[in-house]
């Protein structure tokens, strides 16, 4: 490999998307992959033994949101770029994501040459947006609901009306564990702090 070679670290709960990526990466000879995780702790475990130039951070983890493991990452390994990585355009996951120090943003559908173009952009200290985001469209659309799937409207009103997460769990029988992901995921898309915030976005928005 040549001696510019750019240390790629991807971390995604899902194995396909991490197989996809490495099978799109494989095709860039100027890239090599030094680690693959499935969580948070699993990435911060991995920059402690390999160095990375980027992290690919799906925004969506089981331990904790992309969004806060960015700032760990930042925190921690200054030098490594992170480019948020996810099936959403709403504008509150990407300003999270920017805002907690990523370099970019790409879509989950992105093809080899956009993330291609991605890595040399940030290498070269740019920002990247995927193709498919609107970045000023998205800047205006603050007043504007999150999309929400038919689960996270159920668990969102439930949540509202003071139930806990095993509880929740119980009457939609789904694991305590799911629960506390579609809450996470909730918080991240009403780009809230916590769960009041979390209610009265929703209540502001005619959700509940």
């Amino acid at each position: 490999m040549p001696e510019t070679t750019i240390k790629i670290l991807l971390v995604d709960d899902h194995s396909m998307v991490i197989e996809g990526m490495k099978a799109i990466l494989s095709q860039i000879p100027s890239v090599e992959i030094v680690g693959a995780a499935l969580n948070a702790l699993e990435a911060i475990a991995l920059l402690k033994i390999n160095k990375a130039d980027i992290a690919f951070v799906d925004i969506n983890l089981p331990d904790i949101s992309g969004t806060e493991l960015c700032t760990k990452i930042k925190k921690e390994f200054p030098a490594t770029h992170v480019i948020g990585l996810s099936t959403f355009k709403q504008r509150s996951y990407i300003s999270q994501m920017i805002a907690n120090g990523a370099s970019g943003y790409l879509l989950k559908s992105a093809n080899r040459e956009e993330i291609e173009e991605a890595i040399n952009a940030v290498m070269e200290g740019k920002m990247y947006f995927s193709s498919g985001i609107n970045t000023q469209q998205e800047s205006v659309s603050a007043d504007e609901p999150p999309t929400l799937t038919r689960r996270e409207k159920e668990i969102i009103k439930m949540i509202a009306q003071g139930i806990k997460s095993n509880e929740i769990a119980e009457k939609l029988f789904l694991s305590p564990y799911t629960v506390d992901t579609h809450r996470k995921n909730l918080l991240t898309k009403f780009d809230a702090g916590n769960t009041a915030i979390l209610i009265k976005k929703a209540a502001d928005f005619g959700l509940l």
